[in-house]
């Protein structure tokens, strides 16, 4: 399956000077600046472990300004030597004299980790201007002179535009890295072509994040049937003439302020699609505390509504069952409360178990798949937002500006000669 940019395998990165953008932004203590999760660093552990022996500088960010786990990556840099088996030496800058020193004195196998990206005004403030404004920044201009090939490993940043994601690729070859590769060739496989019957499953708080999925997978046909569950199948159901109660509806427009103009679209989707967007037949209250069923035909409800019930779990789990892709995001309930995870989990259970390639991602979701140790998932995604933003169709900034590197540099791949008959 061919990309339409570089990656690592185009490029002779042996013995060069590699700059490579990871997002290794990670959950950390803000008391004790403990990293509590690993997940991301590892995943860029094993890209670097496909790289062959060059001088690698690593680029990343943690959190942003402003929030309590905004802070430098030292700690992040004795994961990664600790995970490798390898030294990564830390660099508390990113393109001053020191900096640009330590990168000049590197050696084949050597590994850097420079300072926080967002600790430098321009990775913030510049975000989304012209690529032109992006690569005459400090940090692209300086840093390229010492870099002869910039790696994009950040898929969960696919959906930014900051200098250290898309200002080099007009200066210097540049290329997706191991985890960018493996993560777009995941979703291709399930929107450009994807084996029928097609399932979508969308749950959760965003509802206008899988609003935007819906519309743009069912619009391109990349779908035969979307499964809706947690708020965003309460949409569906209030879209559709059901009376949710006066906690749920009150809740809803709490929680969302665009909840007309969302529930307009729902009524559009099932107008446009006849059949293709299922939503909840039974569900579980909260009632004080206790888990309390409701059919449908039951609603208004007089108790807020915290998961799906068991003829809903049991007709998505048989569609589950029987689709040759699955595409999932997002709880069925609040699944953090012990007594409404059931239907999270029998869902996810039922991906797990299917013979369907199944790609799966955001962070709850990431989450109940760790806790629950569902390890038959094809691909579970690194990305939220990024994932979101891919599925719904809008443009990928990181993609955009690997593609024109790739056309810029092309010549410095030469065509395979052909063979003489």
């Amino acid at each position: 399956m061919e990309l339409p940019f570089f990656t690592i395998s185009d490029l002779e990165l042996e013995g060069k000077t590699v700059a490579m953008r990871v997002d290794i932004n990670s959950p950390i203590n803000p008391d004790t600046g403990q990293i509590l999760s690993l997940k991301r660093i590892k995943e860029h552990v094993r890209s670097i472990k496909r790289l062959p022996q060059c001088k690698l500088v690593l680029l990343a960010h943690q959190s942003r300004p402003g929030k309590k786990d905004f802070t430098s990556l030292r700690e992040h840099a004795r994961e990664l030597s600790s995970l490798l088996e390898k030294r990564v030496d830390f660099i508390d800058d990113l393109f001053g004299d020191t900096a640009l020193k330590a990168v000049g004195e590197m050696k084949v196998g050597d590994i850097l980790l420079l300072e926080n990206t967002r600790f430098y005004s321009e990775d913030v403030s510049l975000k989304d201007s012209s690529l032109a404004v992006q690569e005459s920044t400090h940090i692209v201009s300086r840093l390229a002179q010492n870099i002869d090939i910039f790696v994009n490993d950040a898929f969960s940043a696919l959906h930014r535009s900051q200098p250290s994601l898309v200002g080099f690729c007009n200066i210097i070859p540049s290329c997706a890295g191991p985890l960018m590769e493996k993560e777009l060739k995941a979703l291709v496989r399930v929107m450009d072509d994807p084996e029928r019957p097609a399932v979508v499953i969308l749950g959760g708080l965003k509802v206008d994040d899988s609003i935007n999925v819906a519309e743009n997978l069912l619009d391109a046909g990349s779908c035969d049937t979307i499964l809706t569950t947690g708020v965003v199948g309460s949409m569906f159901q209030w879209a559709d003439g059901y009376d949710l109660g006066t906690p749920n509806v009150n809740f809803i427009r709490q929680e969302i302020a665009s909840t007309d103009d969302l529930l307009d679209r729902c009524k559009r989707i099932m107008k446009k699609f006849p059949g293709k967007v299922m939503y909840p037949t039974d569900m579980s209250l909260n009632d004080g505390g206790k888990r309390r069923r409701i059919k449908l035909s039951e609603l208004p409800a007089n108790a807020p509504i915290y998961d799906i019930s068991i003829d809903t779990i049991v007709r998505y789990s048989m569609i589950i069952d029987g689709a040759r892709t699955i595409i999932a995001n997002g709880p069925a309930g609040v699944f953090e409360l012990e007594a409404f995870r059931e239907g999270t989990v029998e869902i996810f259970k039922a991906i797990n178990r299917s013979k369907g390639f199944s790609v799966m991602g955001g962070g709850e979701t990431n989450a109940v798949v760790t806790q629950e140790r569902l390890r038959d998932i094809d691909h579970v995604s690194t990305g939220g937002g990024a994932l979101i933003n891919y599925l719904s169709g809008k443009e990928m900034p990181v993609l955009k500006a690997l593609r024109l590197s790739k056309e810029k540099f092309k010549d410095m791949v030469g065509e395979e000669p052909e063979e003489e008959e």
